[in-house]
């Protein structure tokens, strides 16, 4: 479980988060929405310990963030996956070679190790087959090509997907999302929804889902968080956010929920 606790931060004089607390729970997708500039991406990374708060704590399965030395931080960062928006693959790099960038930076060299996880994971996004025969000469040529792809080769559906299978790598507890959906189509995006939810179920993880696309908010979520002027200003389920008389809900509903 992660719980944040009367997060305070300004940068200069800019307040960007003021008293924020909140818990999100395991095993659920948790959604993450607000305006631009409301202190989303500031707050995932003080989950993650790239920021530290200037007031308040984050706990993440009990260990509090700030008091955690690098190499403490380092390791709980192994228990957790981070998909940036627009995938963010390296251009250089196949498919294979970015997938598998993190296990390489912890020291795996192995390469049957390496291939093994990424086929798991690429299955995972539905770009291989779940079920599959290694030595099947059908998939041995459909794992090739893929593997050996750059991005420039890959339509924005399937750059998102590989960004999701590099942040499955290793088994994490916990994935981020930013802004999954956006830029995509809403067929694309709809398979990307789809695609989060199963995860959630098949892998067990806990999603964390930054978002301004209110359609993929009431199909994923089973708890939303809504930022407003760096305050919290709703916590609740899909339901009672469309119930909610708040003012700024309200009109975060009206313009882009409709």
């Amino acid at each position: 479980m992660i719980e944040i606790v009367d997060i305070y931060k300004k940068f200069d004089q800019n307040v960007v988060l003021d008293g924020v607390s909140m818990t999100i729970p395991d095993g659920e997708t948790f959604c993450i929405i607000g305006k631009s500039g409301t202190g989303k991406s500031v707050l995932l990374k003080h989950i993650v310990g790239l920021l530290a708060p200037d007031k308040g704590y984050i706990k993440v399965d009990n260990q509090r963030v700030d008091e955690l030395t690098q190499k403490q931080i380092f390791l709980i960062r192994t228990s957790m996956g981070y998909v940036f928006q627009g995938a963010a693959l390296f251009d250089s790099l196949t498919v294979f070679e970015n997938v598998v960038l993190g296990l390489y930076e912890l020291g795996e060299r192995n390469p049957g190790v390496l291939e093994k996880e990424a086929i798991r994971v690429l299955a995972a996004v539905n770009l291989l087959p779940e079920k599959q025969n290694e030595e099947d000469e059908y998939f041995r040529r459909e794992w090739e090509i893929l593997s050996n792809k750059k991005p420039a080769d890959l339509s924005g559906g399937m750059r998102k997907r590989v960004g999701v299978a590099r942040a499955l790598v290793g088994s994490p507890k916990y994935i981020f999302y930013d802004e999954p959906t956006t830029g995509l189509d809403p067929v694309t995006s709809e398979q990307i929804d789809i695609l989060v939810a199963d995860i959630v179920k098949k892998m067990s993880v806990t999603s964390v889902v930054i978002t301004h696309d209110m359609f993929s908010v009431f199909k994923i979520a089973q708890k939303v968080a809504m930022l407003s002027d760096g305050k919290l200003c709703f916590y609740g389920t899909p339901d009672e956010m469309k119930a909610s008389d708040f003012p700024a809900v309200v009109e975060f509903l009206d313009r882009y929920a409709n």
